[in-house]
């Protein structure tokens, strides 16, 4: 049992724990949770892993009636190792954190991580790509609305939202908040929503949780399902990103972990080895795209779209033109 794992409370781990939580299962089951919490390619070879077989982990064994239970008599122990410990010390100093536990668990999980190192201290961070305007975490009124919002999209509550626009106009309405988002760059939460007028879903668009002065459940459930891949699609840009990426001080790696989430196409050029990369966007991100693309330096080359490209062009003249001044 011991080597099955490579370490401890990995996405594997994590998979076989969720199965093992009851004593009996079935083939059917295996398979769904393998391929919801496990990687895309997991479902190639980690139910075989699971179900009893010639390559089974032994972890059930097969009944009659098809149904599989656990070998084991309890189920799995959810451990923290001392690194674990030292990293949620850590975290409780993160004003964010607030936004998702109240006082009384805060108080509570420092109490019992009294006698724990902080892993390390927030301050020991300089972000030099991010902007200087981010959300206030710790204002009151932030977390309360914060907290309304997630309830709204764990919940699919509509809700009235009394907000500023980016243009500085006061507007309102009822929405269905759809997904919550953080953004490392602008260090801000925003929300994907929906405008719900006379019961019917109109246009869709995004409100950042910083500009909402009010927000108050309508008391109403948004009943209607929307297809998240086709709701995003819909704010994809029409022509990607096209980017040359080179080897120097590890580009591939590096621009291929930044750009993880999003939806791309790449081509490896074998003799130089080059990658030339398309990488489709929300156009509503395009600044922190830029941003993202930028900090990488020589490393790569934007080749288009030659508008995308002009951007990038008169932000780095900008810089240039800071740097002769000082």
């Amino acid at each position: 049992m011991i080597n099955i794992f490579s370490e401890i409370y990995g996405t594997y781990f994590r998979v076989a724990s969720r199965l093992l939580e009851k004593e009996v299962t079935d083939a059917k089951t295996v398979r769904e949770t393998v391929s919801k919490e496990g990687f895309r390619d997991s479902v190639l070879f980690l139910p075989q892993k699971l179900i009893p077989g010639d390559e089974d982990w032994g972890l059930f064994t097969e009944e009659q009636d098809g149904r599989l239970r656990r070998m084991t008599q309890n189920a799995p122990l959810k451990l923290l190792t001392k690194a674990q410990k030292m990293w949620l010390k850590a975290k409780l100093s993160d004003p964010r954190i607030r936004l998702f536990l109240d006082d009384d668990a805060l108080s509570e999980l420092d109490r019992r991580l009294s006698g724990i190192k902080s892993l390390y201290r927030h301050e020991h961070f300089r972000h030099t790509d991010r902007f200087s305007d981010g959300d206030d975490f710790s204002d009151e009124s932030y977390i309360r609305h914060f907290r309304t919002a997630l309830n709204a999209v764990k919940h699919k509550r509509i809700v009235f939202i009394d907000y500023v626009s980016g243009h500085g106009n006061r507007l309102s309405g009822r929405f269905a908040l759809l997904k919550m988002e953080y953004s490392p760059k602008n260090a801000k939460f925003r929300a994907y929503c929906i405008s719900c007028r006379k019961n019917k879903p109109s246009r869709i668009g995004i409100i950042n949780i910083g500009r909402i002065t009010d927000i108050r459940d309508s008391g109403e459930v948004f009943t209607q399902s929307i297809d998240m891949d086709e709701y995003f699609s819909e704010r994809k840009c029409s022509s990607p990103a096209v980017i040359r990426v080179t080897s120097e001080r590890n580009g591939v790696e590096r621009f291929m972990m930044e750009f993880a989430a999003y939806e791309k196409h790449t081509v490896r050029d074998l003799e130089t080895g080059e990658y030339t990369v398309e990488l489709w966007y929300d156009e509503s991100d395009e600044t922190e795209l830029l941003i993202q693309l930028l900090s990488f330096g020589p490393v790569i080359e934007i080749l288009g779209p030659s508008r995308l490209r002009g951007l990038a062009k008169e932000r780095v003249s900008r810089q240039y033109k800071l740097l002769k001044s000082t």
